[in-house]
């Protein structure tokens, strides 16, 4: 495998940059809800899950694991204005599930809103939240969220999970952009974010074994950065992994030297807000990404086995 070193150094300057625009974690809180105020609690919520598995994985250095911290302190304490702004997101728009899933993560790392949690547990009793229409893969992570809430999921994860595309192991020429996303996330779902390796289905890890090579090399190759660190995510998230050494090595490579990781190809130009908005993604999937394989190849190192 390509040297632990540089996919841990791939992780600790994520969120080196992560720490140093956290003010870019903003929200709009006058913004007209037919506009999407709710819309803006996204990179929030990606943060909460993405220091989730930091923390629990146990592999971050001790600064990277102290700004970890000290961001999530921010960002609840200024940015969610200690989850105040979750809150007032639900009573904006009562039957969202966004306050709810960007809750959890805080929620698991030891913050709390009660307000949030009430509504949960009325909201989740409701015909009308198990009648939302959405995506399939939505729907899986909404189930998951539940069951980590402590309710009974509806409809079980294993029920939703058979409606998502990757259970259908689809012919895999198709996969283009938002179905790689799509297959991503099953994997985040199924397995909670990288914890359980075995939560994947036999038929699905074998049809990813087969296949998630090819999509590496592709995605590499276009140098679709934000969605080569997914899937080099899934690869960490499999029974066993490959942790491709061309793949790692690609994306090493692409990182700025302050820590950033462009979406696409090159890091943009621009206003410095709008830059965040492009890239913020790619740089917590590449922290995300690097706690995974590290951990992974950790585990190889000792012979432990994935669970």
């Amino acid at each position: 495998m390509t040297s632990t070193r540089l996919v841990h150094g791939v992780g600790a300057g994520a969120i080196e940059w992560l720490y140093a625009h956290r003010d870019g974690f903003r929200l709009e809180p006058d913004a007209d809800p037919e506009v999407g105020f709710l819309d803006r609690f996204k990179p929030v919520g990606e943060l909460g899950v993405i220091c989730e598995v930091l923390f629990r994985e146990g592999v971050a250095g001790s600064r990277q694991a102290a700004l970890a911290r000290q961001l999530l302190d921010h960002t609840w304490q200024y940015t969610l204005d200690g989850g105040e702004m979750l809150a007032r997101g639900q009573r904006v728009e009562p039957m969202s599930p966004i306050p709810f899933e960007v809750y959890l993560p805080f929620r698991g790392l030891g913050y709390c809103q009660p307000e949030i949690e009430r509504a949960a547990r009325l909201n989740t009793r409701l015909a009308s939240w198990a009648a939302l229409e959405l995506h399939p893969v939505r729907r899986l992570g909404l189930s998951r969220c539940e069951g980590l809430f402590g309710v009974t999921p509806n409809p079980p994860v294993a029920e939703a999970a058979g409606r998502t595309w990757l259970a259908r192991t689809p012919e895999p020429w198709t996969v283009e952009g938002h179905i790689g996303y799509d297959i991503t996330h099953t994997v985040f779902h199924l397995t909670d974010w990288g914890a359980r390796p075995g939560g994947l289905p036999r038929a699905i890890a074998d049809y990813l074994a087969l296949w998630l090579p090819v999509w590496l090399d592709d995605w590499r190759d276009l140098q679709r950065w934000d969605l080569l660190g997914e899937l080099l995510t899934v690869d960490a998230c499999l029974p066993e992994p490959t942790l491709d050494d061309a793949a790692w090595e690609a994306f090493a490579a692409a990182q700025q030297p302050d820590g950033a990781m462009p979406a696409i190809r090159t890091m943009p130009e621009g206003d410095p807000s709008d830059v965040f908005d492009i890239v913020y993604h790619s740089t917590l999937v590449a922290a995300f990404a690097s706690v995974m394989a590290t951990s992974r190849a950790m585990a190889r190192l000792s012979g432990a086995q994935p669970t």
